[in-house]
C-alpha cells in the first residue's frame, strides 16, 4: 500500500492536499507546506467540524493536528479510496481560510511566572540528569527563553506571553495538552527542546517548544522550557466539579488569554479549584480569520518601516 495515496491542489485560497496511508483503519490528510502557518489550522479545524456536522458513512473518529487531520475508519463499513473520495468532496465545500469565521471561547487563566515548581523540575534535571545544560545554568529556564528570542529581559518575554491571545492549534501527546500559538505576530517565540528531556514536570506548567507554547494537564516527564504555571486542566477522574462538565478544560479552537499572579496567589485559586469553589472564566465567542490577517499585515507592514527607517539612518552617516 502506498504511503501517499492522492494529492489534490485545492481552488479559491485553500491548502493543497496529500492523503497518506495510517495503517488499515486511518487516512492522514495533510494540508499545505510543512510549516507553521495558523491559516492552514484554521482550515483543519473547519474540516474536522464539517465532518462533525455532516458525517461520512464509516468514519469513526477525528483528530485535528498542527497541518494535519487523521481520519479513523471502519473498514468493514467502508473503504480507504470511497474515503478519500467523500474528503475531497468535503474539502470543496469548505471556505478558504479569509473567510472562516469559526466557534472560538475565550478561556482566561492566572499564571505565575517562575514559580517554585517550575524551579524544582529545573533543578531536579539539573543534579541528576545534565548539570551543564545551557538552559539550566542560572537553575530555570526563563533566562534561556530571554537569551534565545534577543529579548530585552524577563519583563519583556512576561509582556510578550501576557499580549496576545493564544490559539489551541491542537491537542495531543497527553491527554487535554493544547498547544497554543500566538494570534498577535509580534507575541511570537520559540525555543528549542531539552536535550535529554526531564523526568518530572508538575501539573500547571506552562512551557514553550519550538513555536508552541503547553500547559501540561498532568504530572509528567517534559522537554519544553519552563516558565510558570497555572491552574489545572483536566479532571481525568471526573470529580465533581463546578467549572465544567467536560473533563477537559481546553478543546480544540479555544482561544487563551493569560493574566499574571503572584505565585501565592496562583496557590489559593488551585485550593478553590481542587475544593470545587473556582469558576473557570470561559466566554463563548466566534474568532474571524479575517481579524487575525488584517493584523499580520498591519505587523508585517509596521516591520518594514522600522527596517526602512534604519536602511535610511545608516544612509546618512558620514564615514569619516
Amino acid at each position: 500500500m502506498p504511503a501517499i495515496v492522492r494529492a489534490t491542489q485545492l481552488s479559491g485560497g485553500r491548502p493543497a492536499v496529500t492523503y497518506r496511508t495510517a495503517g488499515d483503519r486511518s487516512v492522514l490528510v495533510e494540508y499545505g507546506q510543512p510549516k507553521v502557518d495558523l491559516c492552514v489550522n484554521f482550515f483543519v479545524h473547519a474540516v474536522a467540524r464539517r465532518l462533525a456536522a455532516y458525517p461520512v458513512p464509516g468514519v469513526v473518529e477525528t483528530a485535528p493536528g498542527l497541518r494535519s487531520l487523521l481520519v479513523h475508519f471502519n473498514p468493514v463499513t467502508t473503504q480507504q479510496s470511497a474515503l478519500i473520495d467523500a474528503l475531497e468532496e468535503l474539502h470543496e465545500q469548505v471556505p478558504a481560510p479569509s473567510s472562516l469565521v469559526v466557534p472560538s471561547r475565550r478561556i482566561t487563566l492566572p499564571i505565575a511566572f517562575d514559580d517554585s515548581t517550575s524551579r524544582e523540575a529545573v533543578n531536579r534535571y539539573r543534579i541528576s540528569t545534565r548539570p551543564d545544560a545551557p538552559n539550566v545554568t542560572e537553575g530555570n529556564n526563563i533566562d534561556y527563553i530571554v537569551r534565545y528570542n534577543g529579548l530585552a529581559d524577563r519583563e519583556a518575554l512576561y509582556s510578550t506571553i501576557l499580549d496576545t491571545e493564544w490559539w489551541n492549534a491542537f491537542t495531543g501527546f497527553y491527554p487535554g495538552l493544547p498547544s497554543l500559538l500566538p494570534l498577535d505576530a509580534r507575541s511570537e517565540l520559540t525555543a528549542p527542546k531539552y536535550n535529554p528531556a526531564r523526568t518530572w514536570t508538575a501539573e500547571g506548567a506552562v512551557a514553550i517548544g519550538g513555536p508552541c507554547v503547553v500547559i501540561h494537564p498532568l504530572e509528567s516527564p517534559g522537554s519544553y522550557q519552563l516558565f510558570g504555571r497555572t491552574l489545572p486542566i483536566t479532571d481525568l477522574i471526573q470529580r465533581e466539579r463546578t467549572h465544567r462538565l467536560d473533563p477537559v478544560l481546553i478543546h480544540h479552537g479555544d482561544r487563551v488569554r493569560f493574566e499574571r499572579v503572584e505565585e501565592a496567589e496562583l496557590i489559593e485559586t488551585r485550593r478553590q479549584v481542587f475544593e470545587g469553589r473556582y469558576e473557570y472564566r470561559i466566554e463563548p465567542g466566534r474568532y474571524a480569520v479575517a481579524d487575525h490577517l488584517a493584523a499580520t499585515v498591519r505587523v508585517e507592514a509596521e516591520a518594514t518601516e522600522r527596517r526602512a527607517g534604519r536602511t535610511a539612518a545608516a544612509s546618512r552617516v558620514k564615514v569619516p
